[in-house]
């Protein structure tokens, strides 16, 4: 099997590039591109370091539909990966879209989760809608608690943050285009 070229078409079909994959899990981008031009051979425990960015584990690497017979329209709850971790869910939707233009996410967060001290900041615009339990969202200087209703949308160049400062889950469906995910 093709491992370079089998993992640049995982990668691709999850929509990251090589700096966000390598980024995710916790290696340098040039690790990505030798491992895809099939220049460096992993070892089973520096590609499962790799597929941990994805996430998909290694018996998923292997057996990853490379060609769906038909475009996937619908997507269970259990089918969505989670980008995140265990305090911050990122579900993503629509991951076997070829050509996703825009980044659906179930978002959530367990009590005191924070996106982390430094502000993020990324191309295109974001929005979103909390659905359940309350998220303080903090875009530049300004920032607001929101609850269920209550929704944002403002530009990613701006730096932003999000944090659980309620007592209960909170759960946001957001959207991002282009999509960073």
């Amino acid at each position: 099997m093709d491992v370079g070229a089998r993992l640049r078409m995982v990668r691709t079909r999850f929509g990251l590039s090589q700096r966000e994959l390598a980024k995710r899990a916790g290696v340098t981008n040039g690790t990505i591109s030798l491992i895809e031009q099939n220049r460096v051979s992993p070892s089973v425990s520096s590609l499962k370091k790799v597929l941990e960015g994805l996430p998909i584990t290694l018996a998923e690497f292997f057996t990853f539909d490379a060609e769906p017979a038909q475009q996937r329209v619908f997507y269970q709850a259990d089918e969505l990966p989670n980008l995140g971790n265990e305090d911050i869910n990122l579900m993503l939707v629509g991951t076997a879209h070829d050509k996703r233009d825009i980044a659906i996410l179930r978002e959530r967060y367990v009590p005191g989760a924070d996106t982390g001290p430094d502000m993020l900041t990324h191309e295109g615009q974001e929005g979103g809608v909390v659905i359940r339990g309350s998220i303080e969202v903090t875009v530049g200087a300004d920032s607001r608690v929101l609850g269920p209703g209550d929704a944002y949308y403002f530009d990613s160049k701006l730096p932003h943050r999000f944090r659980n400062v309620g007592d209960d889950i909170c759960e946001v469906v957001s959207a991002s285009s282009p999509p960073t995910f």
